[in-house]
């Protein structure tokens, strides 16, 4: 879901170049996690930025993925997986933004997870590599900075590459 369908990234720059009044990029996070460039003794500010009851239903929507998604769940069995785990204090706000921006996709298509090696599906997009490598069906890697020195896998860098991948 997040950097995927939903832009946590940007939020999280948002959110911290105003709090301290910094402008970092995204062309400055290029093959860097954001947490590899901000100081350490700021990096709890970045956690409670994403455990804010708020963070998670206000990210933005990746382009086009609404309208490919769409598609995808008319073609396709359609299952959003995220790594809730890693911030347990999200779960209400991910179904909350899920529901609000992609009412098509039903609750019980919705999986919360730590570790995605648990699905079992033929395709995972994701933009950690980490969830990827041990994924048994074919793992596609979606484009974020943090990743772009990354190789190995099939790749996408947004949404309409999505469609041309399983739409034609």
């Amino acid at each position: 879901m997040d950097e995927v369908m939903a832009d946590a990234l940007g939020e999280h720059l948002l959110r911290y170049n105003q709090h301290f009044s910094e402008n970092v990029t995204l062309k400055d996070l290029q093959g860097k996690w954001l947490w590899d460039v901000v100081s350490v003794d700021r990096h709890a500010v970045l956690d409670a930025y994403l455990r804010s009851e708020d963070f998670f239903e206000v990210l933005s929507v990746m382009p086009e993925s609404q309208r490919v998604l769409q598609r995808l769940h008319m073609n396709y069995e359609v299952f959003i997986a995220t790594a809730a785990m890693e911030v347990p204090t999200s779960f209400q706000a991910k179904y909350r933004w899920l529901a609000k921006h992609f009412p098509f996709i039903p609750a019980s298509h919705i999986v919360y997870c730590g570790d995605k090696s648990i699905l079992r599906a033929d395709y995972l997009i994701d933009d950690n590599p980490r969830q990827l490598r041990r994924f048994m069906g074919e793992g596609i890697l979606y484009s974020s900075p943090h990743n772009a020195g990354v190789t190995g896998y099939k790749r996408v860098n947004d949404w309409l590459d999505v469609e041309k991948l399983f739409l034609g």
